[in-house]
């Protein structure tokens, strides 16, 4: 069994001991197990579930998650887009706003070919047992249809009560990671996290068959419906001819509003112009279903004594797009190497953990800022309207758009207000 053996409180007998365990075994809680393995790391990683599972989401992943995956192993396109039935690449954005302006706005990883596209989309039942599948069984013990029930600080570390196969257990840990989710115990219990409407979104999404007039370059759309704002439909191509079909929107203009997204998607999908010819015989395969986003459109407190946060459990997902898994992994390196550092030196005070929401934040503060900006502009649709009607008709803009999701740098002209005025002149 590859658990690292601690020295357990004297008063305690705990089921398992290690330095470091990590909740959750979603794309944040294997990655961060994948970089603790290349840091020689050993730990725990547990999850409720047992893989594979359903995980509702848009199922995009974007070049972050691309670049993520690189780092973690370099043959990683054999393992998530050579099984065509398990995914399908993606080269693009399709943008379209209220007023029926069409925009596309390709990705420009440098060096995408065909063993390295510059994102693809996976059903999160087949991307996440692939990567939980890759976690190094010779650092990693891995426990599932294990839950988390509660955590109590000592002296010494934590004692972590599980109930794995319906059995309560103890792990002791120097170290806790919460990777659970939007729902994270640790989040709650340690960090004292809370939702927050104004910076949590909302989604509803259903897999469909024979939805007509895909991209041809399977380009995931984005549609600005004024119904939906501040919100969009989304329709993601899928193999197999399937699609992911989803509405978003802020939950606290859900509250306000009292809007019914279900109602809301199934009323777009059957009655707007645009897009009712395409869902003529299309097939709705299982069920909608629905889930919580909490949005990286604040700082919060991601680390304090003996814990962690990384992904959703740490509010991280994109304000704009609500692509979340990126920055998961992201953190998860980040984690990973502060974790190291903090078994070397054996100190998980929060004073030494704080440099992990400094670099974390470092990385990622400036993008999800300005994707709030961006959120802010898509939900006022006169101005979204104009900056896309023009992108359509600009090449210089379209590419200025395109060079955003890469450059966070170019992401900054859009809080510019003489970048409005350039390109309203602009022809």
């Amino acid at each position: 069994m590859p658990v690292k053996i601690t020295t357990p409180p004297l008063n305690q007998s705990p089921d398992f001991t290690t330095d470091v365990l990590i909740a959750g075994a979603g794309p944040g809680g294997a990655s961060t197990s994948i970089f603790l393995a290349k840091e020689n790391i050993h730990h725990i990683i547990i999850d409720k579930a047992v893989f594979p599972r359903d995980k509702i989401c848009g199922d995009a992943l974007s070049g972050k998650s691309v670049g993520m995956l690189k780092r973690m192993l370099p043959e990683w396109s054999q393992h998530f887009v050579a099984d065509k039935n398990k995914s399908i690449v993606c080269s693009g954005i399709q943008f379209i706003a209220s007023d029926n302006a069409l925009l596309d706005i390709p990705f420009l990883q440098k060096k995408a070919d065909a063993a390295n596209p510059p994102g693809f989309v996976s059903r999160r039942i087949d991307f996440d047992n692939t990567l939980a599948g890759l976690v190094d069984k010779a650092y990693a013990t891995l426990l599932t249809d294990t839950l988390l029930e509660d955590i109590e600080e000592t002296n010494d570390g934590l004692l972590v009560t599980i109930k794995k196969a319906g059995q309560r257990k103890i792990i002791f840990t120097k170290i806790i990671v919460g990777a659970e989710g939007r729902s994270s115990i640790v989040a709650k219990k340690m960090a004292k996290h809370t939702m927050d409407a104004a910076h949590y979104s909302a989604g509803i999404r259903a897999y469909y068959k024979n939805v007509s007039g895909m991209h041809q370059e399977n380009f995931i759309e984005l549609h600005f419906l004024k119904e939906l704002q501040p919100g969009y439909l989304w329709i993601f191509p899928l193999p197999n001819g399937a699609a992911n079909v989803g509405v978003g929107m802020l939950s606290k203009s859900i509250s306000k509003n009292k809007a019914n997204l279900k109602q809301l998607m199934l009323d777009a999908i059957a009655t707007h112009p645009n897009i009712k010819g395409r869902f003529a015989n299309a097939v709705m395969e299982g069920e909608m279903g629905g889930w919580g986003l909490p949005l990286g459109s604040k700082k919060r407190n991601l680390s304090g004594s003996r814990f962690l946060l990384t992904g959703d459990a740490g509010s991280l997902i994109d304000p704009f797009t609500g692509e979340g898994i990126g920055n998961a992994m992201v953190s998860a390196l980040v984690a990973s190497r502060v974790i190291k550092k903090a078994v070397e030196a054996n100190d998980f005070s929060a004073g030494f953990l704080q440099q992990y929401d400094k670099e974390l934040y470092k990385k990622l503060w400036t993008e999800l800022k300005l994707s709030h900006y961006l959120q802010i502009l898509s939900s006022n649709p006169r101005l979204f309207n104009f900056v896309i009607g023009k992108a359509s008709r600009s090449k210089e803009l379209r590419e200025t758009i395109s060079c955003m999701f890469e450059n966070v740098d170019i992401r900054k002209k859009f809080t510019n207000p003489l970048f409005y005025l350039k390109i309203l002149f602009n022809r």
